[in-house]
């Protein structure tokens, strides 16, 4: 994969027309409920149908209702869209449109601008009624100039309300007009972009809509001096684009899925939202339950009943699931879950990304509890591994879990469009009757499976309990009864293992390092390691999509490098840090179970800053490793 380089070399831009580059970032921030995310959406869907790879962030504010004008109100939404495929959020910002002054600030804090960066700031706020607004305001634009940053001061709300009563109600649209300009837009695939935003809403909102976009666009051409062309790469099959928590939902469709019990928890909460609007339409349920511990046991439940369901959560749902997903591991009952991570622990950063569920998922139950678990690192392997996940929790009778966060849940990417696959689907409920003789716990010696009695079969009836039990299902407090139980559903996982391949490695078989990581940090990560490469450095990259169990070869892979190292966004102690020793340091969860598993002296790169990974942030830490 060829990682861009933006070509933009000029500080600020000048009349001498339109710049052709290879990559921007682009951010849109305001208050919350200002519109910034439509926008951004909107920007990002039109420049991937264009032809153009693209990565988004949503911005959050952690707080449900926060004071206006304040930098805990900020919300808005990061895009950055390029002429080749685009796998992360990248570094600093190109552009940024603000709808105040305030809401920079909190971009700033977060290290999202650079110098250089275009500022284009709402300008109402400079004659506001309120003194202290105006004098925010002339403060914020002193400091943007100190820092470096290109400010053009644009009236916004003035120019909507030349359309609109409410500028507040349409600034957002035409904000997309402005950004069509500037990037070289096609109109009539934006129109037809807010149409789709807009089709459950009145012709006259649309209009509204459409009005505001042209008049955006028209005002830019007017009064803006600089224009950007990212050339788009060429398409030779069709593309979907959507973000990590849609291809989740379809995914569900598409496996053959038919319940999905959830709890309504961010960042996850969007899966059943997809799925409320079309499930029905092929077979499907979607149940809110009235909390956490009510929805996994409704999907086993459903699970229990013939097909596998499924249930989506995030960390602090994920610990009042705890008992349950015990059960579906003893009772042998095939149940997905969708982990969507966030910032913990306890409620945390409820809207930012973390990877900090992985110890939790595999070792979070009491005793010994089996279960596969995966991670996608994009947003088409987020679509792909609900069927796989599926189709293993069938096979295997056994809870699957997959792992993804607040970056993928968001973040919108175009990919190939699938072609739908009967096979992916479940197969119909078994109802002839069961083979008289068979236990429901017949257990295979070598690979612990098992075919599982539906209920409805004839003869097929047993005791479903979480209770240590025996072949027959009949609880058993025996020792050998409890060894031979434990070593079967163990082995599932043995058996599983025998199915992987080796992981492919980014980059060299041999090296002076390499880097380790899971999730959603695999294109920053990549990207760093190209950048690195392309210094001198001989460094390469490992991804890893199973985490229980993991892919075979691990340890060979590792010796042939000098150093290996984790990169992940969740804690681990700095070597250099007060009181810290080789002895003492906690690692990050990833490392903590490859130090396990492979006894290789693993190091780890680890930050929680919330805030999706840069890969500028690790191309330092690789200089700092290899002393490049």
């Amino acid at each position: 994969m060829e990682y861009l380089t933006n070509i933009l070399t000029a500080p600020a831009p000048n009349k001498t027309g339109k710049k052709i580059i290879s990559q921007h970032i682009v951010e849109i921030v305001a208050d919350s409920g200002e519109g910034a995310q439509k926008a951004g959406q909107s920007f990002a869907a039109l420049s991937a149908k264009m032809g153009n790879g693209v990565w988004t962030v949503e911005i959050i504010p952690s707080d449900i209702e926060p004071p206006p004008r304040t930098l805990q109100s900020t919300s808005g939404i990061r895009i950055r869209i390029g002429s080749g495929v685009i796998s992360n959020a990248g570094d600093e910002a190109d552009l940024v449109v603000a709808f105040n002054e305030v809401a920079p600030n909190s971009r700033i804090e977060q290290a999202a601008f650079k110098e250089g960066t275009i500022i284009l700031l709402e300008s109402a706020w400079a004659n506001h009624d309120d003194p202290s607004i105006r004098q925010s305001y002339e403060k914020a634009l002193s400091d943007f100039k100190k820092r470096g940053y290109v400010v053009y001061e644009i009236p916004m709300a003035e120019e909507c309300l030349k359309f609109v009563a409410d500028p507040k109600r349409g600034k957002n649209m035409w904000v997309l007009g402005m950004l069509s300009y500037i990037y070289k837009r096609d109109l009539s695939i934006a129109e037809a972009q807010i149409r789709l935003t807009f089709k459950k809403k009145s012709e006259v909102v649309v209009d509204a809509n459409l009005t505001l976009l042209h008049a955006g666009h028209a005002w830019a051409a007017e009064n803006l001096d600089f224009q950007f062309e990212i050339p788009s790469m060429p398409a030779d099959k069709e593309l979907v684009v959507m973000n990590g928590n849609e291809a989740f939902a379809l995914g569900v469709m598409a496996s053959g899925i038919e319940v999905c019990s959830m709890y309504p928890i961010t960042p996850a909460t969007s899966v059943s939202h997809m799925l409320a609007e079309s499930f029905e339409k092929v077979g499907g349920l979607v149940h809110q339950a009235e909390d956490e511990i009510a929805a996994i046991g409704f999907a086993i439940g459903s699970s229990y009943a013939g097909k596998t369901a499924l249930t989506v959560t995030s960390g602090p749902g994920l610990a009042l699931k705890t008992e349950f997903i015990g059960l579906a591991s003893m009772a042998e009952v095939p149940l997905v879950i969708i982990d969507v991570q966030r910032g913990g622990p306890s409620t945390g950063m409820p809207t930012k990304i973390e990877q900090g569920d992985l110890l939790a998922v595999l070792y979070g139950q009491p005793g010994d509890t089996p279960k596969i678990a995966l991670a996608p690192s994009t947003i088409e392997e987020c679509f792909q591994f609900v069927i796989i996940a599926r189709q293993i929790a069938d096979a295997f009778r056994i809870p699957v879990f997959l792992l993804s966060d607040s970056n993928l849940a968001t973040g919108v990417q175009p990919f190939p469009k699938p072609k739908l696959n009967a096979e992916w689907m479940s197969a119909p409920i078994d109802q002839s009757p069961w083979t008289k003789g068979i236990p429901p716990y017949n257990w295979d010696e070598e690979t612990g499976l098992s075919k599982r009695p539906i209920p409805g079969q004839l003869g097929g009836e047993y005791t479903l309990t979480g209770l240590t039990h025996n072949e027959e299902g009949k609880v058993s407090y025996l020792p050998e009864v409890n060894q031979r139980s434990t070593e079967m559903r163990s082995h599932k996982i043995a058996a599983f293992s025998r199915s992987l391949k080796p992981p492919k490695l980014f980059g060299d078989e041999t090296g002076d390092l390499l880097l380790v990581g899971w999730g959603s940090t695999r294109g920053a990560i990549e990207e760093a390691v190209e950048r690195a490469n392309k210094l001198g450095g001989k460094v390469s990259s490992l991804h890893l999509r199973f985490l229980s169990p993991m892919e075979p070869g691990l340890k060979e892979i590792f010796s042939r490098f000098k150093k290996v190292m984790t990169v992940e966004i969740n804690y681990s102690d700095d070597v250099h840090a007060p009181l810290i020793t080789e002895e003492n340091r906690r690692y990050a969860q990833l490392a903590w179970i490859l130090r396990a598993r492979t006894l290789v002296d693993i190091d780890c790169y680890s930050v929680v800053h919330g805030q999706p990974l840069k890969p500028r942030y690790i191309l330092e830490r690789i200089k700092q490793e290899i002393n490049l």
